[in-house]
């Protein structure tokens, strides 16, 4: 057994100068050496990489891998023996003083060493790494743990009453009375130990609740499956260097050890930690066949491709023709999510009001799908966090995380807004301004000297529903109304205010018909195994999901054409929109939003500049939006003029392209007498 232990050191030493662990070790000794400070232990982080080793010498490959405290012991072996040899810390005495820490790149991607915590048996054993993956659901706060502590005998005539013979460390799975007790005696006279605390080495420690990202499914909506599978969370320990490296609501790799901890008179599974990797996707978004003919047959427009998306979208839920502008809203808002690498992310939120709430609700229901990180947020849970005590027995605040931090980078529907109290909606305003949000916890109620507050980002888009018919009047029942507004009274105007669109959606309107709809209800209900559209069936729910994938990925350059012309509709209409009283009506993110719905237009389109054209159909979903909020405005923009034809064959695409190229020549002759600073110019000029 010595001889193996030591041929495998010998290995050790030749991984360590071959993969530039030595020199490494080397300049840590330096900084330690030059502290001129006596420390119980030494603390080394060595990075491994399971194929490299594995590839120089099998055995010690799968002593990492599989006896991570032997492997941990031959490193410390070594490393302390290069130290005393080389003269690297004059402090050091034993070998117990060094604390060799072993950082894995990444585990082999065999079965075996992943564990899924919703399959029984597990079949996992303690005290060897293992990969999870899973969303981060709930965090502590940052508190202290007994890295290491120095013991000495009580009885002074012991040789063991000075020195370093009695260093505990703390190992995975132990808990703190593991590491620092007062009944440790002395092996060699069995006196009792006493702890020499001004030797006490602390670190950070920090508990996160994670669970399988499939358990986001049953909030998605409509689509959840009923299985017999239990979805249940489990805890990773976060130590020294990890603490703050993981988000609420991201979903992660980690790579580390199972163990048992008590709490209280209850045995939980937990992880320790050993490194952290965000998620990634390994399914190569692509375009369905059907789709890039689609887009090839209609190449000669630049927004026939988008029409007849949102036309034929969602046609499981309501029939082809109607919502086409709510569902190309839809569509943009969908690309516009999941763009949390951008250091400053765009957002597209909607308000719905429509006298049809049960299908509306619907078709937002179905569209949370299309995105890895659709949740439907619901009135009885928490919308952005809550703080409770941490179970495990360390008496810290934890906090939750309610539906908007769980879709992260996604859409957080949050139905319909009148089923949620005023102070939900006051707060659901405040993030929608600020994109954050911020929790309070009591330094009396956790234990802690001082209250704190930990901020969250708030990165998704946000969905929601108010019924017209219910809630909402039309301008013209009004003696004070203002042509084409919408009496929102029922909604606190700044929270309406805060939503980057607002669009009234109803059937039942004078650009409508209902007997589409009637018709689509009836033979869903009459015939639920047949196709409504058989000629539809080749665009399937997941060629939407590719669709809208590739469309994430797609990168869009804006054009000076396109921000001329943006820049200068902004310009105008706060001039035109401006009221002596109140000031204007367009807040000054309306840029940012124009600039948004114009390029995910473009993304949508899968194109990778931003033209004019993109910026025409932004405009015009944002003068309806505005013109359904505060009145029309001398630019006299028709609530259907993002679809003033039915789509129904080629000729009627023809009159909605003249009919929007008009308005482009309109939009340029509107900028010229109100905004004529801002250089936008017929294209004959």
């Amino acid at each position: 057994m010595a001889a193996e232990d030591l041929a495998l050191k010998e290995m050790v030493l030749v991984y360590l100068d071959r993969s530039g662990g030595l020199q490494k070790l080397i300049n840590d000794c330096i900084h330690y050496n030059d502290s001129k400070q006596s420390l119980a232990v030494y603390r080394f982080i060595i990075s491994i990489n399971p194929a490299d080793l594995t590839e120089l010498d099998a055995r010690l490959g799968n002593c990492v891998l599989h006896q991570p405290l032997k492997a941990a012991y031959l490193f410390q072996s070594v490393c302390f023996t290069s130290i005393k040899t080389l003269l690297l810390i004059q402090q050091l005495e034993t070998e117990n003083q060094v604390n060799v820490v072993l950082k894995l790149t990444h585990l082999p991607p065999l079965p075996n060493y992943s564990l899924n915590f919703c399959q029984f048996p597990r079949g996992y054993e303690l005290l060897r790494y293992y990969m999870i993956e899973g969303v981060v659901i709930a965090m502590t706060t940052i508190t202290k743990y007994t890295q290491a502590a120095r013991f000495l005998c009580s009885e002074s005539s012991c040789p063991f009453s000075t020195g370093f013979h009695y260093t505990r460390v703390h190992t995975v799975g132990a808990t703190e009375s593991a590491t620092v007790r007062n009944d440790f005696t002395c092996m060699l006279c069995n006196s009792a130990l006493k702890e020499d605390v001004k030797f006490r080495v602390l670190g950070d420690k920090q508990l996160v609740e994670m669970i399988d990202a499939a358990a986001l499914s049953i909030i998605k909506g409509n689509q959840v499956i009923r299985s017999y599978s239990r979805y249940q969370s489990f805890t990773v320990f976060l130590r020294d260097e990890l603490p703050n490296s993981m988000k609420m609501g991201d979903r992660y790799y980690v790579t580390g050890i199972p163990a048992h901890v008590y709490s209280g008179s209850q045995l939980q599974l937990c992880m320790e930690a050993n490194s952290i990797q965000p998620w990634f996707s390994t399914d190569l978004p692509f375009i369905s066949d059907n789709f890039k003919y689609l887009l090839s047959i209609t190449a000669s427009s630049p927004w026939r491709f988008t029409a007849i998306l949102a036309d034929i979208f969602a046609a499981q839920i309501v029939p082809p023709g109607t919502y086409n502008m709510l569902k190309l809203s839809l569509l943009l808002s969908l690309v516009q999510s999941c763009n949390k690498e951008k250091q400053t992310m765009e957002y597209l939120d909607i308000l719905v009001l429509t006298s049809d709430p049960v299908t509306v609700d619907r078709l937002l229901t179905y569209s949370l799908t299309l995105v890895p990180c659709g949740i439907r947020h619901l009135p009885s849970y928490e919308i952005f966090a809550t703080v409770s005590k941490d179970q495990h027995g360390t008496g810290t605040a934890k906090v939750e995380a309610g539906s908007a931090l769980l879709a992260n980078g996604g859409i957080c529907y949050v139905g319909e807004l009148f089923s949620h109290k005023k102070d939900k909606l006051k707060s659901l305003q405040t993030v929608l301004e600020t994109r954050s949000t911020t929790v309070f916890i009591s330094g009396k109620k956790f234990g802690d000297d001082v209250d704190q507050q930990m901020t969250f980002p708030i990165q998704c888009n946000f969905w929601a529903l108010a019924d017209a018919d219910t809630h909402l009047k039309k301008a013209i029942q009004r003696e004070d109304a203002v042509i084409g507004s919408m009496d929102i009274s029922s909604v606190p105007a700044n929270l309406v205010d805060a939503f980057g669109l607002l669009i009234f959606c109803s059937e039942s309107s004078n650009y409508y018909s209902p007997v589409q709809l009637v018709q689509h209800i009836l033979s869903e209900a009459m015939n639920p195994d047949e196709p409504l559209y058989p000629a539809l069936q080749k665009f399937t729910t997941q060629d939407y999901e590719k669709l809208l994938a590739c469309a994430r990925n797609q990168q869009a350059e804006l054009t000076s054409e396109a921000e001329r012309l943006i820049q200068g509709y902004y310009t105008a209409s706060r001039r035109v929109r401006t009221d002596p009283v109140h000031g204007s009506n367009i807040s000054p993110t309306a840029l940012k939003t124009l600039m948004s719905l114009s390029e995910t237009h473009a993304k949508l389109s899968l194109r990778n500049k931003v033209l004019e054209q993109d910026a025409v159909i932004a405009i015009l979903l944002y003068e309806i939006s505005i013109t359904a909020r505060h009145g029309t405005s001398v630019l006299c923009v028709a609530p259907n003029a993002v679809f003033p034809f039915d789509l129904c064959d080629e000729h009627s695409l023809n009159q909605r392209d003249i009919y929007l190229a008009q308005f482009h020549q309109q939009l340029l002759q509107f900028c010229s007498t109100y905004a004529p600073g801002m250089s936008v110019h017929f294209p004959e000029e």
